[in-house]
């Protein structure tokens, strides 16, 4: 147990400093006919070869890359690298060119992309760290649902009629934290460090995403229920009772994985949607903290069997715990549609649908709780009015956001407000020659639809009455990497532009980044990257 323990808290460091990387390291050794090609790839980074001449594939190298080429065979090589919290993106190397497009060493930051590739370091770590958070409350959900709650009392009384007692009982939590934390890296290892990342903003995977999430809520506002063959669960609980030792209580805890599928489905649905572009370990550390949340139950209450007799019983009071979820399903859902709806500029979901139907949501939060009130306990109309109250007053808070306020506790979630005031062009050149026709100073903003960090900042900080005055000083250029409006067959896409021109000229791959210049262009400050704090971006304008 100590070893498995181990190797779960082994995978919780979640620390990386950057800047603009270059983990892989090219060369090439001429041999007449042939060419001897060697990458070699820094220590904690695998390097993955996308494309080679008109071949097209995915091959990791941990540590190097050797191959000898024939000069008539010789092809520029598309590539990548990742470690555990980031992925670089796709450059070619060729052999004619000897390496590929260095960064140019101003304006370097030390920045990685960690949340949705959008982040420094220090966000990074916050960023897994909130999925861990966010794994814990999805589990500590879970186990209020039809589906896990009756489970637990039956479960305990089965170990201590079973003889293990409490050390079965923590096994059999262990398990559950396993199969989970399995699950998580089983995402992963599906979709591949570099497709995590680039996940975030592709218009099928978030359509995907939200039609999913709706139909796992429409399961929980109770039009049908998604269940796996009863068939499963009926094998593995036959299997796990004529089975012995620790694979018993592996295949009994796989058992209520199944059993408990069509309420933590969604939620898990949820919570892996979610740390898919966060990086290649967000998967598991959500898993893990959803586990760890789920296990707790059944362990304590093996340990305290005594606390069962006071636990409340199943009833409608869960029918109405998944009704809650439900709501909350469908709002969260959004988030996805939003982002897949900005980078491909359809404009089916304005500003102000996105938070009137989250209005929507929180408002039916209180109404549906606060119908037939009378009828409950009193100690279910206290627990009801703690949920009433603070889901009508969210609800109101939201209701100003449909006339242009901030709404600043939806910030990562809703699309972008608009700003007034400012200068904005969103095409570089564009903005540039209407800086150089005018005299004003620049303002490069590289940002995303997907950047949960980027509506942050345009919240606490671009929208501040005091940044704005001082931004009618300067041209303001948004220039959006992961915008995917007239891609071509090849899918460069102004996103790709502008993303090649922050690495290029600028040595980063992250955002939210701000480079300020003045009307010739020329750099007249260090960048600057993610800020809540708007007294520290007026601080850094010069103008």
């Amino acid at each position: 147990m100590k070893r498995v323990l181990g190797i779960l808290l082994a995978i919780l460091p979640m620390m990386v400093a950057g800047q603009m990387v270059q983990p892989v390291h090219w060369s090439g050794e001429d041999r007449g006919d042939s060419v001897r090609i060697r990458a070699t790839v820094e220590e904690g980074w695998h390097m993955s070869i996308l494309e080679m001449g008109e071949f097209m594939f995915t091959q990791e190298y941990k540590d190097s890359f050797v191959m000898t080429v024939a000069k008539t065979e010789m092809a520029p090589i598309r590539f990548n690298a990742c470690n555990d919290v980031m992925c670089t993106a796709p450059e070619v190397w060729s052999y004619e060119e000897k390496t590929p497009l260095q960064p140019s060493p101003q304006g370097r930051e030390n920045i990685s992309a960690g949340e949705d590739g959008y982040t420094d370091s220090v966000s990074g770590n916050r960023s897994l760290w909130l999925i861990f958070l966010l794994g814990l409350l999805g589990g500590l959900l879970a186990i209020f649902t039809p589906c896990v709650w009756p489970i637990i009392p039956m479960t305990v009384s089965f170990f201590l009629k079973k003889g293990g007692g409490l050390k079965d009982a923590v096994l059999y939590g262990l398990s559950i934290v396993i199969l989970y934390v399995g699950l998580g890296l089983l995402v992963t290892i599906l979709f591949g460090a570099s497709a995590l990342n680039e996940m975030s903003t592709n218009a099928v995977v978030n359509i995907v995403f939200f039609l999913i999430l709706v139909i796992f809520a429409l399961s929980f506002f109770g039009l049908f229920e998604i269940t796996l063959p009863d068939s499963w669960s009926t094998a593995l609980d036959s299997k796990a009772r004529s089975t012995g030792g620790f694979l018993s209580i592996l295949l009994m805890a796989f058992t209520l994985v199944i059993v408990s599928f069509s309420c933590t489905g969604p939620i898990i649905g949820t919570l892996l949607v979610e740390a898919a572009g966060k990086s290649l370990l967000a998967p598991a550390i959500g898993m893990l903290g959803f586990a760890i949340a789920l296990a707790l139950p059944f362990s304590l209450f093996a340990m305290f069997p005594q606390w069962l007799k006071q636990a409340p019983k199943s009833g409608d009071w869960m029918t109405s715990f998944k009704v809650v979820l439900a709501f909350l399903e469908l709002a969260l859902s959004l988030k996805f549609l939003s982002v897949a709806d900005m980078a491909y500029g359809w404009g089916i979901l304005p500003r102000w649908l996105f938070i009137a139907i989250w209005i929507v949501c929180f408002a039916g939060i209180g109404i549906y709780l606060l119908w037939n009130i009378r009828n409950v306990s009193t100690t279910r109309k206290i627990i009801r009015t703690l949920v009433i109250i603070p889901s009508l007053a969210f609800a109101g808070y939201l209701v100003p956001g449909l006339w242009g306020a901030p709404v600043k506790a939806i910030s990562a979630f809703a699309p972008p407000m608009e700003i007034e005031g400012r200068v904005v062009f969103n095409d570089y050149e564009e903005g540039m020659a209407y800086a150089r026709q005018t005299g004003k100073p620049i303002i490069l903003d590289f940002t995303g639809y997907g950047c949960v960090n980027c509506r942050k900042m345009e919240a606490f900080v671009l929208a501040n009455d005091s940044v704005k005055e001082r931004l009618k000083s300067y041209v303001f250029i948004e220039l959006f990497v992961d915008d995917r409006l007239d891609a071509d067959s090849d899918g460069e896409s102004e996103g790709t532009e502008n993303s090649r021109i922050q690495r290029e000229l600028y040595g980063s791959n992250a955002q939210p980044y701000f480079v300020q210049l003045d009307a010739k262009g020329n750099q007249v400050a260090e960048p600057m990257a993610f800020t809540t704090d708007p007294n520290e971006f007026i601080e850094w304008l010069k103008y």
